[in-house]
């Protein structure tokens, strides 16, 4: 981050240091939520093979958002977030609420997030209090962030890299368990006809299918971290428009076809609620060793989630911070709560 002197008061400005690969791997990496690995059990047991239709519908509708995001984004390159085009086409006070509330958000989330890593360090480590590696993520990822994007750009590409690596062996272990019709120690033969099963589609009726909405859509929380960097990202006229135009194609094979591949080998009825339907068709597969390793991708998952947190709302607070700064060093702005804002912290 770098200073200028335009007059009465030190301008902050950020640095555009993030290249083409970061963005459209942290684009990937933020399509693939902690929930795929282990919230997808829960929501298949819900609502069956519509599981699907439901992730499309909502990619849909995610990839419409995005492009307007990054329309709004790109008509003005000053705009440091979607905060930003909100005060400039809403007003000040939707700009206010937007900006504090996805910060208020995000600060809670990475604390969830922190839990999550704490609870699965347990798996290897379990006499270690989770407060330990809670507390050690959550710093050191503040360190990271302070020093430079380029180093927050570097652990979101290898965390997306993990995390991709994780999905693309599932959908190439299954296309194998498929097309050699592998049977379970269960009894099931692993068959696309799994997923035309009348009875699966809607096993709950219309209440699970609406309600597989609900714990499917926290999936998607950080595909607008594309928006958050977008002030920060070098030739954002280029790699913005690629990294929203491949939203549809992530949505289909990190989703839509990991989740038919579930279906196909195990069978909507096999599958459980309480389990990772990742684990579970590892280990029937044959790999013993897929608790660890899925727990190893969750436990990235989550730190990565809480990265993106560090990130976006820090640059949100920012964004506030010297929006505020500017109305107030013109005269236009005297609130109690714009003078907080120029001074980093939260309005009471």
């Amino acid at each position: 981050m770098k200073t200028t002197t335009p007059g009465l008061y030190e301008k902050p400005a950020l640095q555009r240091t993030l290249s083409n690969r970061h963005i459209q791997l942290m684009a990937m990496g933020g399509a693939i939520g902690t929930g795929l690995f282990m919230g997808s059990g829960k929501i298949i047991a819900l609502s069956g093979t519509s599981i699907i239709l439901i992730y499309m519908i909502i990619g849909l509708f995610v990839y419409f958002v995005m492009r307007a995001m990054g329309e709004l984004l790109l008509s003005n390159l000053n705009f440091k977030s979607f905060a930003d085009f909100a005060g400039a086409y809403l007003g000040p006070r939707a700009a206010f609420f937007l900006g504090w509330s996805y910060w208020l958000s995000w600060s809670v989330a990475v604390v969830g997030d922190a839990v999550v890593v704490g609870e699965f360090f347990q798996y290897w480590f379990p006499d270690v209090p989770a407060w330990m590696p809670a507390v050690g993520m959550l710093m050191t990822l503040f360190a990271l962030n302070v020093l430079t994007v380029r180093l927050f750009g570097e652990v979101e590409f290898w965390f997306a890299i993990i995390k991709i690596i994780a999905v693309l062996t599932l959908i190439g272990v299954s296309v194998v368990l498929i097309a050699s019709s592998f049977v379970s120690p269960t009894g099931v033969t692993a068959s696309l006809g799994h997923l035309l099963d009348k009875q699966a589609a809607f096993p709950n009726g219309l209440f699970g299918f609406f309600a597989g909405f609900q714990m499917a859509i926290f999936s998607f929380a950080g595909t607008e971290l594309i928006g958050t960097a977008a002030a920060e990202t070098r030739a954002p006229e280029r790699t913005l428009p690629k990294a929203i135009n491949s939203i549809p194609l992530r949505i289909i094979l990190f989703y839509v076809l990991a989740l038919a591949c579930i279906i196909a080998v195990t069978s909507w009825q096999q599958v459980s609620p309480s389990k990772s339907p990742f684990v579970e068709l590892f280990l029937v597969a044959g790999f013993p060793a897929a608790a660890g390793i899925v727990n190893f991708v969750v436990l990235t998952s989550a730190a990565s989630s809480a990265n993106s947190g560090v990130f976006s709302a820090s640059r949100m607070l920012f964004g506030l911070a010297t929006w505020e700064m500017r109305r107030e060093y013109s005269g236009v702005c005297r609130t109690a709560a714009c003078r907080l804002s120029a001074w980093r912290l939260p309005p009471c």
